[in-house]
């Protein structure tokens, strides 16, 4: 089914050097561009990440140190993606709780100012594991009777995203063909930061989602236990988080 779209949308992917998104970089990053009238543009860079790629990343995504040596930073590459995201919806595979968030570190890193918190973010695993629970591979052969060959590379996980999008909504008459649904129905909880470390509830209150203070009010928390506040930019969260966090303190503030 073709896509109901309002203003054009990236699907993406990201090879990386790990799973953590505060200290791991990008390498890879592909993501292919649909426009409302169905036009499509593809891009894949390869990226230095200014660090050695550990052999267990490698062996995932087959791009080594050497691969990448003389490749651009994303520094050097940020304010050009940042200008291809612009205007754009987001999409890809586990992208809410891994690629988004780390694609944000990776802008503020740069010093790019890139608000992604107006995009709508659409992310095809939540559907597929609300509807089959299975990984990309599974659901590119379940919902498009394809086999992935060469899963783990940006481009090929890049396009059986975008294709296993439409086939669900071919599938599931019940999926709405509109970006604001789908981001909303792909999203588990409604975050404020891209790390899902502060969220809202159901009344647009931010809550801390982990730790001691999980379920509580950030606001409250930060007027309980001042200290809190200064732990949190103190400890290994992402830069966005410690981000957030300080926009509600500083409004709390405010507000006084």
């Amino acid at each position: 089914m073709k896509l109901n779209l309002k203003n054009p949308i990236v699907f993406f992917d990201l090879e990386t050097t790990g799973t953590n998104i505060i200290t791991d970089r990008i390498v890879e990053i592909c993501y292919l561009k649909v426009y409302p009238n169905g036009n499509e543009e593809s891009k894949t860079l390869r990226i230095n990440p200014g660090m050695h790629i550990p052999e267990a990343a490698s062996a995932v995504h087959g791009i080594y140190d050497a691969d990448v040596a003389d490749c651009p930073t994303f520094k050097e590459v940020a304010k050009n993606i940042a200008k291809e995201l612009e205007g754009c919806d987001l999409a890809g595979f586990n992208s809410n709780r891994f690629d988004i968030p780390l694609l944000a570190e990776e802008f503020l890193r740069a010093d790019v100012d890139i608000d992604l918190g107006r995009r709508k973010f659409v992310d095809v695993q939540v559907i597929f594991h609300k509807m089959e629970q299975r990984t990309l591979s599974a659901a590119y052969k379940f919902y498009c009777d394809k086999d992935l060959t060469d899963a783990h590379t940006a481009a090929a996980d890049t396009h059986a995203t975008y294709e296993v999008l439409q086939a669900q909504l071919d599938r599931y008459p019940e999926l709405k063909n509109d970006i604001s649904y789908l981001s909303d129905y792909s999203s588990f909880n409604k975050n404020a930061d891209f790390a899902g470390r502060i969220v809202y509830d159901d009344k647009g209150v931010e809550l801390f989602n982990f730790g001691k203070y999980k379920g509580m009010p950030v606001v409250e928390v930060l007027r309980r236990d001042p200290g809190y506040y200064s732990w949190v930019l103190n400890s290994d969260f992402s830069l966005n988080t410690k981000s957030v966090l300080t926009k509600i303190r500083l409004r709390a503030f405010t507000e006084k």
